[in-house]
Order: C-alpha cells, then sequence, then structure tokens
C-alpha cells in the first residue's frame, strides 16, 4: 500500500464518521419536522435550504482549493459547520425549535460545509496515483453511504430513548475527531500552490474552461444532472412515504437495510474497482436504479420497499465511480479543484428543483387522489423512476460520453 493511499485511508476515515454524524442529524430533523407538521413540503423545505448553500458556493470554494492550503480548507469547513448544528441545539433544550429556526441553522452549517467537497476531491488528486482513483472513488462511495447505512439505524433507535438533541449533540462531536485526523494529515502533504497569481475571475474562467471545453465531459455532467433531480425526489419522499404507514424506528431499520445495497456495491468497488467499460457500468447502472425506484413505488409494504430500495442503492456506487473517473481522467491536475467547483455546481442543479418541488407535489397528488401525502410521494417516485430510465436508454449512449473513457485511458489532458 502507497503511502499516499494510507494518507487517503486516514482522511476517508474522518469523512465516514463526520458522514455518520451528519446522517443522525438529517435522520433525526426530518422526523422532527414531519412529525410536527405532517407535510413533506416542510422537509422539502429543509433539506433546500441545506442545500443550496453549498450549490451556490461550490464554484467559488473550487478556486479556494486551488489557491489555498486545500487540508485547511476541510479543517475550516468541517468546524464552522457545527455552528450551525449547535445553534438548532440550543434552540431545541430551550423548549423546541421551529421550523424557521431549523432552516437557519442548517443554512448556517450549509454555507461552512461548502468548503468541503472540491478541498475533498483535489486532495484525492493530489495525494493518489492515476491507478488508485477507482478504488479511493469506491470508499468515498461507501463514506458517503454511511449516513443511509448506519445512521437511521442508529438514529432510529436512539430516538426511542431520547429525543433529537441527543442526536445532534453526537453530531457535533463527530467534527473534532475530523479537524484532528485532517490536521494530522496535513503535516504529511506538501501543499501545491500555483506558480502565476491569478485573479479570482481568472480562476472562475480557468474552472469553467475545464469542464466546458470538453463536449463529453460538459454533457456527462448536465446528464448527472438530470440524474440527481430524480435521485433527489427520492431521497426527499421515502421518508414521508414510509412515516404516512410506519414509525420512526421502522423507518430507520428500513433506511438501513436499503442502505446495505451501497455497502455491498462500495466494498467491491474499494476492493477490486473497475476496470474498464466505465461508460456501459454507467448507462446500466442509471437505468437500472430507475427501474428499483418503480417497485419500491408500488406497493405500501415495508419488505418490498427493503428489497427494492437495496437494489436500487446497490446501483449508486456503480454509477458514481464510473462518474468520477470519467470527469477525473478528463480534467488536468492543477484545475482539480475549481473544476469539481463547477462539476459541483452544474450537476447538482437538479437537486434543487427536486427539493423545490417534490414536497408540495406529494401534497398535492396526495390531496387530488384522496390518498394522502404517503401514496403522493409514491406516485411522484414512480415517475421519477420512468424518467431516469428513459435518461439512461438516451442520453448516455451519446457518441461524445462514450469518447471519454478512451481519452481517459490514453491519459487525456493529465
Amino acid at each position: 500500500m502507497s503511502s499516499g493511499f494510507k494518507k487517503f485511508l486516514a482522511l476517508w476515515t474522518g469523512e465516514l464518521i463526520s458522514s455518520i454524524g451528519g446522517g443522525l442529524t438529517s435522520f433525526g430533523l426530518g422526523v422532527y419536522v414531519f412529525q410536527e407538521t405532517g407535510s413533506a413540503a416542510g422537509m422539502a423545505l429543509v433539506t433546500l435550504l441545506g442545500f443550496l448553500p453549498t450549490l451556490l458556493l461550490s464554484v467559488p470554494a473550487g478556486v479556494l482549493a486551488d489557491r489555498y492550503d486545500r487540508r485547511l480548507l476541510l479543517m475550516i469547513g468541517d468546524g464552522c459547520s457545527g455552528l450551525g448544528i449547535l445553534y438548532i441545539l440550543i434552540c431545541m433544550m430551550r423548549g423546541g425549535a421551529s421550523l424557521v429556526q431549523i432552516c437557519i441553522g442548517v443554512f448556517i452549517s450549509a454555507v461552512f460545509s461548502s468548503l468541503l467537497e472540491p478541498s475533498y476531491r483535489a486532495t484525492i488528486t493530489d495525494i493518489l496515483s492515476k491507478e488508485e482513483f477507482s478504488k479511493a472513488s469506491g470508499l468515498v462511495s461507501l463514506a458517503g453511504s454511511a449516513r443511509y447505512l448506519f445512521s437511521p439505524l442508529i438514529a432510529g433507535f436512539l430516538l426511542g430513548v431520547g429525543d433529537i438533541s441527543l442526536l445532534l449533540i453526537i453530531d457535533i462531536c463527530t467534527f473534532f475527531v475530523t479537524i484532528t485526523v485532517t490536521a494530522i494529515v496535513r503535516k504529511g502533504i506538501t501543499t501545491k500552490g500555483s506558480e502565476e497569481k491569478q485573479s479570482f475571475y481568472e480562476s472562475l474562467k480557468e474552472g469553467w474552461n475545464a469542464v466546458h471545453g470538453s463536449k463529453g465531459v460538459f454533457l456527462l455532467i448536465m446528464v448527472s444532472s438530470a440524474i440527481t433531480m430524480f435521485m433527489g425526489i427520492l431521497q426527499i419522499l421515502v421518508e414521508p412515504m414510509i412515516l404516512s404507514f410506519s414509525d420512526a424506528k421502522t423507518l430507520g431499520i428500513a433506511e438501513t437495510l436499503c442502505a446495505c445495497g451501497m455497502l455491498l456495491s462500495g466494498l467491491f468497488l474499494g476492493i477490486i474497482g473497475i476496470k474498464r467499460g466505465y461508460v456501459k457500468v454507467l448507462r446500466v447502472s442509471i437505468f437500472m436504479a430507475g427501474m428499483f425506484m418503480i417497485g419500491m413505488s408500488l406497493f405500501e409494504n415495508i419488505v418490498s420497499i427493503c428489497i427494492f430500495g437495496a437494489c436500487f442503492f446497490t446501483m449508486l456506487p456503480l454509477a458514481n465511480n464510473a462518474m468520477d473517473y470519467l470527469a477525473r481522467t478528463n480534467i488536468p491536475d492543477e484545475l482539480q479543484g475549481r473544476a469539481w467547483g463547477f462539476i459541483g455546481f452544474l450537476s447538482q442543479i437538479g437537486y434543487v428543483v427536486a427539493y423545490a418541488v417534490s414536497g408540495l407535489a406529494a401534497d398535492g397528488l396526495g390531496t387530488l387522489t384522496g390518498k394522502g401525502v404517503g401514496r403522493g410521494a409514491a406516485l411522484m417516485i414512480f415517475i421519477s423512476g420512468v424518467l431516469l430510465a428513459v435518461t439512461a436508454l438516451t442520453l448516455l449512449r451519446l457518441s461524445a460520453i462514450k469518447e471519454l473513457e478512451n481519452v481517459g485511458r490514453g491519459g487525456g489532458s493529465r
């Protein structure tokens, strides 16, 4: 094992712990808001305000990742994002937090969290060889899945013996762990500075050119944005769909069982990785994810939801791994930070659309059909699954995307 991969594993461990802590807070706030409001729109609003700052600030955060010490930015982002969670905790301890107070706290946390993604992605490129990218991407997906795999189960049981304040306290404690790990790793990594001083605007322009200059990369990002919209709808609506006929403990168990699929494929990618056929893997995994979304929506049955959900989550690391490789190997090393800032911004616009409309649409469909918000959410998930499968069968077959694999294998611009 190379020294670079050991440093990556240390950073990954911190990310894993942070992901579990963040998942506790996300699950707890979702249940709390739904119980207080009985609306999917309230849950969607909290998620939207927690996500929007990260999206809007991802581009300038990418520029900062190329101009300053990426590890220091990780520490600042992790540490200061805890302030928003602390604010919500204080409100809870004073007798309960209103929807407005929760939105404020989540928004503050998200502003500082926006520093994390470009710096983390660019740091991976700093310390790993090209041959290690696929395995690293699999482990990164696995760490991200921890918020779905471990957090719901833990949170569901903790809510049975305590309240949401306990979850928030645990999440805050995880920030100290991740900051410490990053500080230790930072000592062994040489900071890469720019040889020429550029204006902020010029740095932004270079990042845009890095992703827009390649037709295949830009098209892949646009497809990714559509995919995230459909997946975002599932992310928002699966909780009210289950809570409409069950309780928080069952929801936690169900989300954990579903996320076991991510564990299996994440471990496979972390140990073996994908060797070739990235575009084909991407197309098949996205199509199957759409079909499994349809399956999740058909029955008001927790067993059926868990089976189709586990299959759905099995597809996500495979799709993310393929997308990550195709983009990373077609972007120059020195532009990785700002490029990933733009990639994060453009590819995740779909989430904003999903968070903005899914809750209101589910509430409206539930009222229109007379079957309640739970079945309204299921209908939205069904429609999204159909559109996701259609996207895989059409856009991902375009030649410009297929050519990315040949360029990446040949070294491209790297």
